[in-house]
This record gives C-alpha cells, sequence and structure tokens, in this order.
C-alpha cells in the first residue's frame, strides 16, 4: 500500500489539538462542577403538602414551589432543586448551606402573621404591611424587628382602637392556631408562642416596630420570614438527609483521588494488552472523562458520590467498546488479512454487537431514572450521558484516529503493534489456514458449567437460608437501611477516636434505647434507629456531639410512608427493566436469547442479595442503582456472547442441528469471546477496586455490591446465560420443512384460451 503522510499529518494535528484542549481546559471544565450536598454539605428533604385548615383544598403547587422558591433566595443558596413529586410532596436539596437549621425552619415555617388583641381577635394580617419591608433594627441599643406599614390608615386605626381598651396589649403572632393557642394561656410562660405583647398608649401613624426579647440573629430570621410572606400550605417532613461541610468535602477529595486512580489503572492496562490501539483508548480516556464532565455540567448535572461513582464505574465499561473493537481487529489479522482488511472488518463485525450491548445498558438507566430518587436519579442520568459519550468517543473518535495511521500505510508491516504474535498468522498466499484460536480453544465450558453453577446454587441458598434464619430470630429477613425501614441514620465524625462503649453511653442519655452502632475506622461511626426522632432531638444530639467530638452529626430520617414507596419502587423498576430487556432482546435475537438473559439477570440480583443477607450488610436506595447497574452490565457481556453464538450458527447454515451440533457451536463461540469478557470484566472492577480501597467510606456499601455484581455478571453470561439457551436449543423442535408438492408434467391443467377449448 502507498504511504499516505498526510494521513499521519492529521493524526499528530488532531492528537496536538487534543492534548492541548485538555490541558487548557481541563481545570476551568472541573472547577464549574456542581457538587451535591453529598460532597460540599447540606441538607435534603421530602414535604408532605396538606392544607393550612383541616378539610381545606390544596392551591396550585407552583404557588406552593414559587413560595418556597422565595425563601430560598432570602438564604443565599446557589442553584437549590426542589422537585415536585406527585400531586402533595415536594423535594428540596439545598447544598452548601452554612446554618441548616435556620434554613429548615425558614422553608417550612407557615409564616402567618397577624396582629391580635388579648382577648385573640384578629386585628390585622400581614397585608397591612409592606412587601420586604421588615429589616432588623436597633432601638436604644436593643434589638428589634421594624415594620414598614402599607396601610398607615388602617394601622392607625387599629392602634387607636387598642390603646382605649382595658387591657391595651397588642399581640403579635406568627402561624396563629385558634385550635390551640391564646394569649391567657401563653402570656405568663418563659417562652411564649407569641412573638411579641406591646402597650399601645395612642394610636400610631407611621411605622412600627417589633419588640421582643430576641437576639440579632433571631431577629434577622424573623424578619426574613415576614418578608417572604406566608406559605399557602402546612408542609410536614417525611424525609430528610443532612450532611456537614467538612464530610462532604472528605468524601469528594478521597473518591476523586480514587476515581483518578482507576482511569489511569485502566489505561495502563489497555496500553499493556493492546500496544498502538491501546495507546489511542487511554488517550480518548481523557477526552471520555472531560466531555462527560463538560455535558454534565451543560445540562445544569449535580455531581454526587454515587454519580461520581459512575463516571468512574463508565471509564471502565465505555473501553469495553474498544475491546470489542481490538479484539474483532486481532481475530482479522489471525485470518491472515492485511492490516486495513482487518480494520474494516473488525469495526464492521464489532459495531453491532456495541449497539446492542449499550442500549440494553441505556434500558436500565431510563428505570433507574424514571422510578428513582435523589442519589439513585443522578446515577442514572450520569449512567445515560456515559453511555452516549461511549458511542460517540471510543467508538467513532478511535476509529477515526485509528483509521488515519491505517490509512496512511505506516502499519502495513507492523501487525505486531497490535499484540499479535507473528507466527501466529498465517500466509494466505501459500493457502495455509488459521492456526490461532485464542487462549480457552481446549476450554469444555459446557462442561465445566455444572461446577459454577452449583457454586451459584450454594451461595444463593446459603442466603436463602441466612434470611430465614435472621426472620425467626426476630432481626429481619434482610438488614434494610432507614431508607427501606424508615427511622433515623445518624452519622458522627469526630476530631480524636471512636469508642463504641462510649457512644452507647451517649446515646441512652438522650433517651434511645433501640439503637445500633457501627464504627468506620476510628473517627467515623453510624448510629441507626428505627425510629424517626423528633427536630428538637436532633439538634439535641448535634450540640453534644459537637461539644464532645468537634464535628456536627450527619442524619437522615425517613418516615415509614416513604420507606414503603421506595421498597415498592425498587421492585416496580426491577421488573419493568426486566420486562423491557427481554421484549429487545427477543426482538433481536430471538425468544430464547431473551428468556436465557432475563435468568442470568435474575441470578447476579439474588448473588447480590444473597451475599447481603449472609454477611447481614445494609439494605440502602443505592443498592438498586447497583442492582440495575449490574442489569445493564450483564446484559452487555450477555448480548456480546449471544451476537457470537447467533454469527456461529449464521456461519454453519445447517437445516438441522444435533444436540452436539448446539454444544459445539456454544463452546466455540465462548471460546472466541471469553478473552474480551475477561478484559472487560478486568477494566471495570478496576475503577472499583480503588474506590472500595481509596474511595469515601460513605460508598463502601454501593462499591462492594458492584464488584460482587460484576464478578457474577461476568461468569452468569458465560456459565448461566449461554447454558440455559443450550439447554432450550437442544429440547426444542426443530421447525418442519414445507414440503411443495411438484406436479406431473401430464398433470398440469389445461390452459383455457377464450375461443378455442372454452
Amino acid at each position: 500500500m502507498k504511504k499516505k503522510p498526510i494521513r499521519l499529518g492529521v493524526f499528530a494535528l488532531t492528537v496536538v489539538a487534543l492534548l492541548a484542549m485538555l490541558l487548557a481546559y481541563g481545570k476551568d471544565i472541573s472547577d464549574n462542577m456542581t457538587l451535591g450536598l453529598d460532597l460540599q454539605g447540606g441538607f435534603e428533604i421530602v414535604y408532605e403538602i396538606s392544607p393550612l385548615k383541616e378539610g381545606g383544598t390544596l392551591p396550585d403547587v407552583t404557588a406552593v414551589v414559587a413560595s418556597i422558591r422565595k425563601r430560598i433566595d432570602i438564604i443565599g443558596v446557589n442553584e437549590p432543586d426542589i422537585i415536585v413529586e406527585g400531586e402533595n410532596r415536594i423535594r428540596v436539596q439545598l447544598a452548601g448551606v452554612a446554618n441548616q437549621e435556620e434554613a429548615r425552619a425558614l422553608i417550612s415555617t407557615t409564616a402567618n402573621l397577624t396582629f391580635r388583641d388579648t382577648d385573640d381577635n384578629l386585628l390585622a394580617d400581614a397585608s397591612i404591611l409592606e412587601e420586604g419591608g421588615a429589616s432588623l433594627a436597633y432601638e436604644n441599643g436593643v434589638v428589634v424587628v421594624s415594620l414598614k406599614i402599607k396601610d398607615k390608615d388602617k394601622f392607625e386605626e387599629i392602634t387607636d382602637k387598642v390603646s382605649k381598651m382595658t387591657d391595651n396589649t397588642m399581640v403579635t403572632w406568627l402561624d396563629f392556631d385558634a385550635a390551640t393557642d391564646s394569649y391567657e394561656a401563653e402570656k405568663d410562660k418563659a417562652d411564649p408562642k407569641f412573638i411579641s405583647a406591646a402597650s399601645v398608649n395612642d394610636a400610631i401613624s407611621g411605622d412600627a416596630v417589633i419588640k421582643g426579647n430576641f437576639t440579632e440573629a433571631e431577629a434577622r430570621s424573623l424578619a426574613n420570614l415576614i418578608n417572604s410572606g406566608s406559605l399557602p400550605v402546612k408542609l410536614t417532613e417525611v424525609y430528610s438527609n443532612e450532611v456537614s461541610a467538612e464530610f462532604g468535602l472528605s468524601a469528594f477529595s478521597t473518591t476523586a483521588f480514587a476515581g483518578i486512580i482507576g482511569v489511569i489503572g485502566v489505561a495502563l492496562f489497555m496500553i499493556f494488552v493492546y500496544r498502538l490501539p491501546g495507546i489511542l483508548s487511554a488517550l480518548m480516556l481523557g477526552l471520555y472523562v472531560f466531555v462527560v464532565i463538560l455535558v454534565y455540567n451543560s445540562i445544569g448535572g449535580v455531581f454526587t458520590l454515587p454519580g461520581i461513582a459512575a463516571l468512574v464505574l463508565g471509564v471502565g465499561m465505555t473501553v469495553d467498546a474498544n475491546i470489542l473493537t481490538f479484539e474483532r481487529i486481532k481475530d482479522e489479522l489471525y485470518l491472515g488479512r492485511t492490516v486495513k482488511k482487518a480494520f474494516d472488518e473488525g469495526h464492521t463485525l464489532a459495531w453491532r454487537t456495541i449497539f446492542d450491548s449499550q442500549a440494553t445498558t441505556f434500558i436500565a438507566a431510563v428505570i433507574m431514572y424514571l422510578f428513582g430518587t435523589g442519589a439513585v436519579k443522578g446515577f442514572a442520568t450520569m449512567l445515560m450521558v456515559t453511555i452516549i459519550v461511549t458511542l460517540l468517543i471510543n467508538v467513532f473518535f478511535v476509529k477515526f484516529l485509528l483509521g488515519l495511521l491505517v490509512n496512511s500505510g505506516i502499519l502495513d508491516e507492523k501487525k505486531t503493534w497490535f499484540n499479535v504474535n507473528l507466527k501466529h498468522i498465517p500466509d494466505v498466499a501459500k493457502k495455509e489456514e488459521q492456526r490461532y484460536f485464542g487462549p480457552f480453544k481446549n476450554v469444555d465450558f459446557v462442561k465445566i458449567a455444572p461446577r459454577f453453577i452449583a457454586v451459584s446454587v450454594l451461595v444463593i441458598t446459603l442466603g436463602l437460608l441466612s434470611t430465614g434464619f435472621n426472620l425467626f430470630s426476630g432481626k429481619g429477613a434482610m438488614n434494610f437501611g432507614i431508607d427501606f425501614a424508615s427511622g433515623t441514620k445518624i452519622t458522627v465524625n469526630s476530631d480524636v477516636a471512636l469508642d463504641e462503649a462510649t457512644l452507647i453511653a451517649d446515646f441512652e442519655t438522650f433517651g434511645l434505647d433501640n439503637f445500633n452502632i457501627q464504627l468506620s475506622g476510628d473517627k467515623v461511626a453510624y448510629i441507626t434507629t428505627t425510629e424517626a426522632l423528633s427536630r428538637e432531638t436532633l439538634s439535641d444530639i448535634n450540640e453534644a456531639m459537637i461539644t464532645k467530638y468537634g464535628q456536627e452529626i450527619n442524619e437522615s430520617v425517613v418516615t415509614p410512608i416513604i420507606g414503603a414507596e421506595l421498597v415498592r419502587n425498587a421492585m416496580f423498576a426491577s421488573v419493568i427493566a426486566w420486562i423491557l430487556m427481554l421484549v429487545f432482546v427477543t426482538i433481536r435475537f430471538e425468544w430464547d436469547y431473551g428468556f436465557a438473559t432475563v435468568v442470568a439477570l435474575v441470578h447476579d440480583i439474588l448473588m447480590v442479595l444473597a451475599v447481603f443477607a449472609i454477611f447481614r450488610l445494609e439494605v440502602t436506595t443505592e443498592l438498586v442503582a447497583v442492582i440495575l447497574a449490574i442489569i445493564g452490565y450483564s446484559v452487555d457481556d450477555t448480548i456480546v456472547i449471544f451476537d457470537r453464538i447467533r454469527e456461529t450458527l449464521n456461519t454453519l447454515n445447517k437445516p438441522h442441528y444435533t444436540k452436539d451440533d448446539y454444544a459445539k457451536i456454544v463452546n466455540e463461540s465462548l471460546a472466541a469471546v471469553a478473552l474480551r469478557s475477561l478484559w472487560n470484566t478486568t477494566t471495570t472492577i478496576i475503577p472499583i477496586v480503588f474506590l472500595l480501597s481509596l474511595g469515601s467510606g460513605a460508598i463502601f456499601t454501593f462499591n462492594f455490591a458492584m464488584f460482587i455484581g460484576l464478578i457474577s455478571g461476568a461468569y452468569s453470561s458465560i456459565f448461566i446465560a449461554a447454558q440455559l439457551w443450550l439447554f432450550i436449543r437442544m429440547r426444542r423442535r426443530p421447525k418442519k420443512e414445507i414440503v411443495h408438492k411438484v406436479r406431473k408434467k401430464e398433470d398440469l391443467d389445461e390452459l383455457t384460451v377464450i375461443g378455442i377449448n372454452d
């Protein structure tokens, strides 16, 4: 092939431009990442909306959202998330909030300001004030709230009326409840529910002030509440999650570091295994991470711990597209093809498999997004972005770069640059036949499959026995976290070493007698209880932990209503994912392929749940994301195997297949793709290993579940899905051939010709 140096020039310019772009804009892209509350601190609350008065009707939810957003603007939070869930529920996510207690009080307090006399008769409400007219002020050195009066005539009228009463006191209330509140019941209390009670001696024609025993912070908070206006509904917390800023930043730094090491590990592995194509793949990994973060920033995505884990996991999964292509190119080279022919054939043969495998993973991501909440949605969004970027970058752009080198002619005599052994390549000119079939050529996968199936049966059986034993002993079938079981989870972060016995004594002082403590290292502890603790109790615990251990607590509270919904949604999402994948695989292949795929998926989920049951690991909503991600990954691997089985069937093209034929087809197909499956599993597990060993302890369970699921998904594709397909095919009746009766020449019908023999 004639050398074409211009293609080498285009290749060099493209690589230089790519590296320059990564170096010039990489820091800007990373600096513009919007971190979620688990990475920079903050809180997430789900509110249930109810009418202010019993039996009343709910206003348009957009009005409620507008009122909440107005209050959040007063706090000064950047990019808050306010999500409407159903008809009567709103999720509020605020990251980077300095004073979480003040913020949540400002959001949920109804703030219906009223002026009343001592008999609790309404004199005026907040409509008498100028909008935004409340402010912090000082009167004779005392902190007060200054009010600008809009309707001065009416205010003069009511103050004149009060001044002439026997008890000339005007009482200022916030959220007065006629059923329970009264001035008489509150006036002698040290901390009454009303804001202030001021004597009015003369009519007031100008502005007014609210005097009380305020601190500066309390006065400022009250002014903000008044300025935000009253909420048209009552908000009740049904779920909350708080993360301190220190904990979030620590989690981000450790997870980001683990992710960078994981990406480098995958890049080095690809270079070691595939030489020149591996170098291009490593280069594309840098571009892949850059583009994923850029796209995620552009769509307003918020990076969470599971989201970053999805990004790092995507690094392993995205090079699978390269592995598929590079292995196909090597296969063609071992058939004696030229480099250009091997390149063209390899990409053509790999593309259909890549599309099918990525499409099934995308289905899992969509289901996660539609039925998930919070962190699961973030994981799903990141997974969808990584799939799209994989197809654009690690398929087409790698093909473009490698194509420039191949078509330049520089690689014509350099087949070893693809990490192939020249002595295994046949000389087609001498009519030599293929003599290299991979390292698994002589492995009888069908024969050894029962051993792997036995291991799966053993693990799943142990999981069932553990579940039954725990249920019988009263511990509960699984160790459900508060996400599913409802309750409170408190994370204690400490500047000093923690001791379990001391923590037990600490929490017993708050009246808790049914709680579990789990230490993570010597300075982090997780305390869980099935009781949804009140805000007052949590505030007391937080103050005590700050005093004793130097840091704020993180907390998560889930009510039974939310817990039940999460269980239902998780099961529904899994079933929907199975059905959609069965339909997709059936359309792309046949029903037996689809059925075997779904059985392998169920196997993978049961394996993960069995391990969690045996070791009593905590089951949280993040496990739902893991299970759905494993579904996508496992199908990805299974599709590759079934695609090769279908290809082998089409190559043989026999009218009938015996049982031995089917067994041979499965063994040959698995031998051809087993190495690819091994490499794909390796590149996916490398980042997970680094996340497990170096990442944040907050997502240890998430990463461990992913690790188990990846291993299970890798071998279930070979020893469950493929073997079940074989089992069905061996017992499927062959289609009857349609035999057309051939008439003898003399039996042909007489041709009727009008006018002659009619």
